[in-house]
């Protein structure tokens, strides 16, 4: 209580200290709140605020009714770390019906988990934990608990029990329905000493696609800079588990990616012999400057969840200052060119935490009368340095529907006849560039395909497929198909026939995978992922069946990954997207400074048109891959008629 009174007694002198003043213009919004008394004050700050400010919230300016500024601190808590340490000693036992792993703690703090460690990647076991003090007499800490690893990464390898002190701990795993499981070692998890607060706030799911194997959820989270603890997911599935890996869109370069900030395993299991068991949550512990977060749920041969809402759990920040006598204060964010301010309250080591939160209602951000709302991006030109086109081959118009942030998907065309780096891609309106930066996501398209079994009569012992692709160039990531054969274990390999500058033909690999297939599993899709694109527009996939019988194969369909471009614009039809110049080089445009408010920003998806070939390509750019080698052949049967040519000349005539 004395420091608590020796802070305030500072920050009075510091606050009366301060000059009053209008509120700047400079700031977009600002928000009200009443203080009742005077004194110490902590307001939680609203997902709202924390939208509308800066990422670290340099921008944050308070002020009182009379006009003054406000010093203050803010306060982010966070949990303390968990200590995790090794078990002091780990002996494993097998018997006939059980593993008994008998673990020494080595601490004295009190534990509430441990995580086993094995090699096993396909299990589901049952698991009963006994603690000790002595190593003679056991207490039951938990029964019936499943442990378990599938084979698409979801897990649940921790276990949680009531927190407690124990020299000795005691794990029986139940091997009566399934073979043992090798574990070689375990992990012990100290209770949490001061556990920080969390808020609920929940997420809408923006976007839905359903990729082979894979569910992707594209997430708007109402605000951004949160500082997420974890995400909880939502959904009346009796029995499952899944991987979840969460990403958030990450300026790279000159592009825009999606990068993985946690993973984990969601599940909930209700086996007879087990105790019932669910986890719903993604645990992350960082904070997410994008407003947008993406969720990539590992189906494998498993139907999609059906999930009803998606959670967002933060850490809530508080604003920590001195309230000279009650009143109304407003607080003002949105300023991007501002400084962090310095006040001396940072150097008074005031205990935050010790101050209880006020119940303080904060009014939503409002736009400040006084300032001008800016146009988006307004610093950036609709229009950028001219370019002459014409060593492009190909364009086609893009549909805008209104000015402001577009957001184009490339169609295969586009991607088929570019550079497989995207150098060559250009907005161009008029005779002048439209800068653009590159999305790069992890949604798929698929295309139908044309297969023909080429199997040879002289060779029953193997099986051959021939994939005709729409067109050469496309840059596929998955071929997957069906097989209607009940039984088999088959060794894939997926090529493509080229041929070199001399005319020699080759064999150009581009994956190979192993399929098998049995009774019991329910699933009929397999997929063979490339490892290098593909030059031609006719593929080879081919296995050895051995004295089996042949295996059949249907429904064949290419996968490639989703690649946008996003700009901003006018208002009107003279966009085109040009693309297929070999030798040009990748643009530089100074957007990527801005990308992340590009990506934040409003944006509307836009469409292509019908592509228009400019010009016909020399006869070295219309060589087909795979086709090759003519030219080479051609030069040197122009160089031996020359030389023929020559020699004649130089042999002596003979006499009449």
């Amino acid at each position: 209580m004395k420091s608590l009174e020796r802070s305030a007694t500072a920050l009075l002198a510091f606050a009366l200290a301060a000059t009053a003043s209008a509120l700047p213009s400079e700031w977009q919004y600002q928000q009200a709140f009443d203080v009742p008394a005077a004194g110490l004050i902590k307001v939680s700050l609203p997902v709202e605020t924390l939208n509308t400010a800066r990422p670290a919230l340099e921008d944050l300016r308070l002020y009182d009714e009379a006009g003054n500024e406000v010093p203050y601190l803010v306060e982010r808590p966070a949990p303390t770390p968990k200590l995790v340490r090794s078990a002091r000693a780990f002996h494993v036992s097998l018997n006939p019906s059980n593993t008994v792993i008998t673990l020494e703690t080595g601490m004295t703090q009190p534990l509430e988990g441990v995580t086993l460690e094995t090699p096993a990647d396909n299990f589901i076991k049952a698991m009963r934990i006994e603690g000790s003090a002595d190593g003679e007499n056991w207490q039951p800490i938990a029964q019936g608990e499943p442990v378990f690893r599938q084979v698409y990464g979801a897990s649940r390898l921790y276990i949680p029990f009531a927190a407690g002190i124990w020299q000795r701990l005691r794990l029986t795993i139940d091997d009566v329905r399934s073979q043992p499981v090798p574990f070689t070692g375990a992990r012990l998890h100290a209770a949490f000493a001061d556990p920080a607060p969390v808020e609920i706030s929940p997420a809408t799911i923006s976007e839905r696609t359903e990729n082979p194997g894979e569910t992707r959820l594209a997430l708007d989270l109402g605000a951004a800079n949160l500082d997420v603890a974890a995400v909880r997911i939502k959904t009346d599935e009796p029995l499952f588990t899944r991987h979840v890996i969460v990403a958030v869109p990450q300026v790279n370069d000159d592009s825009v990616r999606e990068q993985t900030i946690g993973q984990g395993s969601i599940y909930r299991v209700a086996v007879e012999g087990l105790t019932p068991a669910d986890n719903l949550s993604v645990p992350l512990e960082t904070i997410v400057r994008s407003p947008e977060m993406i969720l990539l749920i590992r189906n494998g041969d498993s139907p999609p969840l059906k999930i009803t809402s998606v959670n967002i759990l933060y850490r809530p920040g508080h604003l920590v200052f001195f309230a000279r006598r009650p009143g109304s204060f407003r607080l003002l964010t949105g300023n991007s060119r501002c400084g962090p301010p310095r006040y001396d309250i940072a150097a008074l080591d005031l205990d935050a935490k010790s101050i209880p939160v006020s119940a303080v209602k904060m009014s939503a951000p409002a736009v400040n009368p006084d300032y001008r709302v800016p146009e988006v991006l307004s610093g950036i030109g609709d229009t950028g340095a001219p370019l002459d086109v014409t060593a492009w081959k190909f364009r086609k118009p893009v549909k805008i529907a209104r000015a402001g942030v577009q957001q184009l998907e490339l169609d295969p065309d586009a991607l088929a006849h570019s550079q497989p780096a995207l150098a060559d891609l250009r907005l161009m309106h008029g005779s002048n560039q439209v800068p653009y930066i590159i999305q790069r996501t992890s949604i798929s398209r698929t295309l139908p395909l044309d297969v023909t079994v080429t199997n040879d009569p002289r060779n029953p012992k193997a099986s051959h497929w021939r994939i005709r692709l729409p067109r050469a160039g496309l840059p596929l990531s998955r071929l997957t198909c069906t097989s209607g054969t009940a039984l088999f274990d088959r060794s894939m390999t997926l090529s493509e026939s080229l041929t070199d500058n001399r005319g020699e033909r080759y064999r150009h690999f581009l994956g190979s995978a192993n399929w098998t297939q049995t009774p019991d599993r329910k699933a009929k899709e397999f997929s063979i992922s490339f490892n290098d694109l593909p030059q031609s527009d006719t593929l080879f996939l081919e296995t050895e069946n051995g004295d089996n019988p042949a295996i059949r194969l249907e429904k064949f369909t290419a996968i490639y990954p989703v690649t946008r471009l996003l700009f901003k614009t006018k208002d009107d039809d003279g966009l085109f997207l040009y693309y297929g110049a070999p030798a040009a080089a990748p643009p530089r445009y100074d957007l990527n400074l801005v990308a992340g408010q590009l990506l934040a920003a409003d944006k509307k998806p836009v469409s292509l048109s019908d592509e228009q070939q400019l010009r016909q390509g020399s006869w070295r750019e219309t060589q087909v891959p795979g086709r090759g080698g003519i030219l080479f052949w051609g030069i040197l049967a122009l160089v031996v008629i020359v030389l023929l040519a020559v020699i004649s000349r130089l042999l002596p005539k003979s006499q009449p």
